[in-house]
């Protein structure tokens, strides 16, 4: 069985919404893109909706999000759930950037959370993984890695 390619891009906290529409219809203007290639773009939350609107009857294009809670519901200011971004038409959700891990202290044990809610929202996960500067220095980049892929993948 041959597997589907991917391409997604992480848009990060840039663009403003003009901007954001812009990219997306350059993207989409391009008529050499090999429509064998699902195309995500991952824009910051308040742009998912715009562009999920823009996108409308492209099979080849999909939206992400960033990031989602390991919570459903409750009282969690500033937090999106899963399912609240399966209603919005998300198809795929980032887990674990190393930027949620170094800046938000990110633990395994919380992405292993938020790949479960992801997974029961239907959404499907793009996993981050990796090391940082300085243990690529301490060449303990290695164990970093399996240490990530093992405390979180072995629980599915």
């Amino acid at each position: 069985m041959k597997r589907k390619k991917i391409v997604a891009g992480n848009w990060k906290m840039n663009f403003s919404l003009d901007e954001a529409i812009d990219l997306v219809k350059a993207v989409q203007s391009k008529a050499e893109l090999n429509s064998e290639v699902e195309k995500v773009f991952i824009p910051s939350f308040p742009f998912i909706v715009p562009v999920v609107k823009k996108l409308k009857g492209r099979s080849d294009f999909f939206v992400g999000a960033q990031d989602c809670s390991e919570h459903d519901k409750g009282a969690y200011t500033g937090e999106v759930s899963a399912s609240m971004l399966q209603s919005i038409a998300c198809k795929y959700v980032l887990v674990g950037h190393s930027e949620r891990r170094a800046y938000f202290l990110e633990s395994n044990v919380k992405l292993v959370k938020k790949i479960e809610r992801a997974l029961e929202a239907n959404l499907k996960v793009i996993f981050c993984f990796g090391e940082v500067l300085q243990e690529r220095k301490t060449n303990s980049h290695f164990q970093t890695v399996r240490t990530q892929l093992e405390e979180v993948l072995n629980h599915f």
